[in-house]
């Protein structure tokens, strides 16, 4: 058996002509983006059996792809620089579990899994999303799911608040919203799913009916994210849209654009007053004084001062990944009746858990991520690999906002999705390239 096809860098591939939809890709496609589709509607994934549907999902599709590898008798494999990273955050964990560098075994190992299936998603992501008709599929599905999906949202909170589905009743103490227990974690998804559609809306590529059903789907989730209460959510879409108008401002042809901005924030603006009104503006006015059946602001900077008296007590390799909450009642210096699982920061649960040196590696990977969007983004309106990468980068960018005041990326369903987005952002130009080279060549 050879391998003669291994490629060390995704810009050398050239594409001579558009590749048929064979059967084996159409499987791995439709297989991630099952996936992807699939952990919101399950509670966000952060029931046991939800974690095992993406763990095993994610290894059968490798599996697949392992399988399809070795009988074609060629090994192609397309690298991504995100990649290296994130192979230095799995030899870190993989030495906790092995120096036993971990305050609690099983639940390193058990979290070390699950990031895991996050890392073959992302592999499977860049050896087979290689198709226009990928994305254009993946754009248009992730646009009608998501605005579904708030209009669920919304007719379930007004018709039964504290249910799920209209069916259980959510007894964690949180507020449920959506398909999700929380309705910080309803607004992270949101948060990724509404620049697709923004986005798209305003490419070439738009045009009419498209254009409209666009930017209504666009609206109708950035709206969703208001109405669900999430004040880290709010905080997150303002990021995104101030980022998105610096980048709007170095654009020559801005009438089309502000046309559509401006249809975008109508649409908002009309549902936010409508659907919202006084129960909106309590609720961000609730900052210091709310309690109940969520952290209030006091109790989240009480959580994070005691979680940096932890990262004092091991700087270097931390408590060891998904050990947090087994470790916290150590340190917690309140008293509170609710459960304190999560840090409620992203970076400074990974910070507790894995020590300078695992944060390293994330801002190594943050730093890559941002570079390397930059680079494939230009030219955006014109171009779809630059559409592509603007749309994923600023559902990132949301995510990265919220992740300062909560813990989105501990809910699997979430953390599966930002992580290919961060893949996607980063990969090299490959949709659209065969059918302009034929057009070069005629």
């Amino acid at each position: 058996m050879t391998y003669p096809a291994l490629a060390a860098s995704p810009r050398t591939i050239t594409i001579q002509h558009r590749t048929p939809r064979s059967r084996i890709s159409s499987i791995f496609f439709y297989g991630i983006f099952g996936l992807l589709l699939f952990g919101p509607l399950a509670f966000g994934e952060a029931a046991p059996w939800g974690i095992f549907i993406l763990e095993v999902g994610a290894g059968l599709l490798f599996v697949v792809w392992v399988f399809q590898q070795t009988s074609s008798g060629t090994l192609e494999i397309y690298s991504n620089p995100i990649f290296l990273p994130m192979l230095a955050f799995a030899g870190l964990i993989l030495f906790q579990l092995a120096s036993g560098f971990t305050s609690y075994r099983y639940a390193t190992f058990s979290q070390a899994l699950l990031y895991g299936s996050y890392g073959l998603l992302c592999f499977l992501v860049v050896q087979n999303l290689r198709h226009t008709w990928q994305i254009q599929t993946m754009t248009w599905g992730f646009s009608v799911y998501g605005s579904l999906l708030a209009i669920f949202a919304l007719l379930q909170s007004i018709t039964s608040p504290q249910k799920i589905y209209w069916l259980w009743n959510s007894h964690l103490g949180s507020r449920p919203y959506g398909p999700y227990v929380n309705s910080n974690h309803y607004a992270g998804l949101m948060e990724m799913l509404f620049p697709i559609p923004l986005i798209f809306s305003l490419t070439r590529y738009a045009s009419g009916k498209s254009r409209a059903s666009a930017v209504f789907a666009a609206a109708i989730m950035a709206t969703s994210i208001f109405l669900s209460g999430s004040r880290g959510g709010m905080l997150a879409v303002i990021g995104q849209l101030v980022f998105f108008a610096i980048i709007l401002a170095k654009r020559k042809k801005k009438t089309r654009v502000a046309l559509t901005i401006g249809a975008f924030a109508i649409i908002v603006l009309g549902l936010l007053f409508w659907l919202g009104g006084a129960e909106l503006t309590e609720r961000m006015a609730s900052l210091h004084s709310e309690a109940g059946i969520d952290l209030s602001g006091a109790t989240r900077l009480n959580i994070d001062r005691d979680a940096f008296r932890m990262f004092l007590h091991k700087p270097v390799l931390g408590f060891g990944l998904g050990t947090f909450s087994d470790v916290f009642p150590q340190f917690r210096s309140f008293y509170t009746d609710l459960i304190v699982d999560q840090a409620h920061n992203d970076y400074l649960q990974l910070l507790v858990e894995t020590g300078i040196l695992g944060f390293v590696a994330m801002l190594w990977f943050l730093i890559t991520v941002c570079r390397r969007a930059f680079i494939n983004l230009s030219n955006w309106a014109e171009d779809k690999n630059g559409a592509v990468a603007l749309a994923a980068f600023l559902g990132i960018t949301g995510i990265l906002v919220h992740s300062c005041v909560d813990f989105n990326l501990h809910i699997p369903a979430n953390a599966a999705l930002f992580f290919v987005l961060c893949t996607i952002a980063t990969m090299e130009p490959r949709f659209g390239l065969a059918r302009r080279r034929l057009n070069n060549q005629i």
